[in-house]
């Protein structure tokens, strides 16, 4: 993801990091300072810090799910076809729910998802899909 901010975001590209802890309480950090040090000593650990923006941890399924994800997901299919409940803290467990940490929307300039990726997508598979866009919102702005 850092190399994607870094190779598009002169051009208006924004990558937006939302933490969340109903996926085998993989992100148990109370506060800014706790997730980003997990990020940084252990998930992915290294030394890695991310060069977009994290938020505080949010619910992104169930019945406290944050509105941007209720959003989101209304304008996308899932990304799955059936989920484990024994590995998730949530309830209630619905088709369209983001199926695990760091799957992805794309949203264009305009406000709608244009895309919504599997955790395992290869951020570098997303570049023509951002490239595309990039593309419809300058063609927007100059008209």
């Amino acid at each position: 993801m850092n190399a994607l901010q870094s190779q598009y975001g002169s051009q208006g590209f924004v990558i937006l990091g939302f933490p969340c802890n109903q996926f085998l309480k993989q992100e148990p950090g109370a506060n800014g300072t706790e997730i980003m040090n997990g990020i940084k000593y252990v998930r992915p650990g290294g030394g890695f810090v991310p060069n977009f923006q994290i938020f505080e941890k949010i619910d992104v399924n169930g019945a406290q799910e944050h509105p941007l994800f209720t959003y989101l997901k209304s304008y996308c299919p899932p990304t799955v076809v059936s989920f484990n409940p024994s590995i998730l803290f949530y309830t209630p467990i619905k088709a369209s729910d983001v199926a695990w940490n760091w799957e992805s929307f794309l949203i264009g300039y305009d406000g709608k998802v244009s895309k919504r990726t599997i955790p395992q997508t290869d951020p570098d598979k997303l570049a023509a899909d951002i490239e595309s866009e990039l593309s419809r919102a300058k063609s927007a702005i100059i008209g």
